[in-house]
């Protein structure tokens, strides 16, 4: 992802209702008293909510209220990123920002304080209550103490104020945050202060000692980590097998060129499905999981298709791509794909999927044994196609042939049941032709 990209205009946005039982109190109010025999003004607490499967936490990228601001319900307050995209948050409160609980670049759990929401002049926290961390009102006329000189400004737990994307620049150049003097609003640590680090860093090591080669330690991003930490589960936990098929792939790159002909997005992946979703509505297993000492099988054919990002790889998901047209199922395609790339798709683009399609050739890459995303019971990769001599018929023709790998589950798919499902799949693919 370019370290300067802007933020798209197009966002999920996220306004979430308290899902409390009826009859119990909503832990997001709480009242004050403000004098003696008056009714208790009430403070709208609203913490940060679960805004997809198995979110525990979350960056602050932007705040877009400041504390005094007045808001109206449905107005945007906050961009936060998760471990696959960045999220916009609106207010399901109108009033007047008296406190928010974390600066740009901290990292908030699921259920703590994102931002207060009271009257004009309401007292945030509540007379004999511990202040916040981060901004909060006093009261009519309240300063905010002046700074006598730029600094490296913490945050909550003694963390440094810096943009996620600050923070992952000076990570790629081995760039300590704390020994930076802020020089943005409120001492906040800058891109251009990062950049001078990393000028006055290269001068110290323009001229290394002779043979001085020292190791670089950089940690991972949160995207990263969580490829990382999903993998490793799936592999643990999933007894893998894969097997190899290889396709004549004429009629497959025939119908890519028609489809690039029709003037809309054309993803070789909207072509495989056509070929991967009747083998999985013949072998229902490819489109279950193992969930402890249950089978689940899906009805739903949610396809999960892996997208190269400059943050990692991730999977985009079409909800019932089974009924969708290939020119439709290719549009989608390629919307969540740029979605992903701009790390502005939703956590439910992200999560999901019943099956995976991942098309390594459009990389180069050829045959491999392409890991079972944790959730499902196999994937399907597909290599670039190179053209080989083929007998058929008693003669030698060449052909353009392409790599198949299929990883399946094998506590719930045996080898036969694998190898039938790959069968299925290269006689779709060589017997394909698009629809008129």
């Amino acid at each position: 992802m370019s370290a300067t990209r802007s933020i798209p205009p197009r966002r999920s946005r996220t306004s979430p209702r308290s899902s409390r039982p009826s009859g119990t109190a909503d832990p997001r109010r709480i009242g004050g008293l403000r004098g003696s025999g008056s009714l208790p003004p009430m403070a709208n607490v609203f913490r940060l909510p679960d805004i997809g499967e198995g979110l525990t936490d979350a960056e602050i990228v932007r705040w877009h209220v400041a504390v005094g601001d007045k808001v109206a319900e449905n107005q945007l307050l906050v961009e936060v990123e998760t471990a696959k995209a960045v999220v916009e948050i609106t207010s399901p409160f109108a009033g007047t920002v008296l406190h928010l609980g974390a600066a740009e670049g901290d990292v908030v759990e699921v259920g703590e304080v994102l931002v207060v929401v009271g009257d004009p002049g309401e007292r945030w926290p509540p007379d004999g209550e511990a202040p916040g961390s981060v901004g909060e009102a006093t009261g009519p006329g309240a300063q905010t103490p002046e700074t006598s000189a730029p600094t490296a400004v913490p945050g909550p737990s003694g963390r440094i104020r810096a943009m996620p994307i600050v923070r992952r620049l000076a990570r790629e150049h081995g760039i300590d945050l704390t020994a930076i003097v802020g020089t943005g609003p409120g001492g906040a640590i800058t891109r251009a202060d990062v950049e001078a680090a990393i000028a006055a860093a290269d001068r110290r090591t323009e001229e290394p000692a002779a043979g001085t080669r020292e190791d670089e330690r950089i940690p991972m991003s949160r995207l990263r980590r969580t490829i990382a930490e999903n993998l490793a589960r799936s592999w643990r936990e999933i007894p893998h097998v894969t097997v190899q098929a290889d396709v004549d792939a004429t009629a497959l790159l025939a119908a890519h060129g028609e489809l690039k002909t029709r003037g809309g997005p054309a993803p070789l992946e909207a072509l495989v499905a056509q070929a991967v979703l009747p083998a999985l509505r013949r072998h229902r297993e490819f489109n279950a999981v193992v969930d402890g000492d249950d089978v689940v099988y899906r009805h739903r054919y949610d396809l999960g298709f892996a997208v190269d990002t400059e943050e990692g790889l991730m999977v985009v998901v079409v909800r019932d791509a089974d009924r969708l047209g290939v020119d439709e199922l290719g549009a989608r395609i390629a919307e969540l794909a740029d979605r992903a790339r701009k790390r502005t798709a939703t956590p439910e683009e992200l999560t999901g999927q019943t099956f995976t399609i991942s098309n390594i050739g459009a990389l180069g890459g050829g045959p491999g044994t392409p890991i079972i995303p944790w959730g499902t019971s196999a994937i399907l990769s597909i290599g670039r196609a190179v053209e080989k001599p083929v007998v058929r018929g008693g003669g030698i023709f060449v052909a353009p042939i392409a790599p198949l790998n299929l990883s399946y589950d094998h506590r719930l798919i045996d080898g036969s049941l694998g190898q039938r499902f790959l069968a299925d799949v290269v006689e779709g693919l060589e017997g394909l032709a698009l629809p008129g």
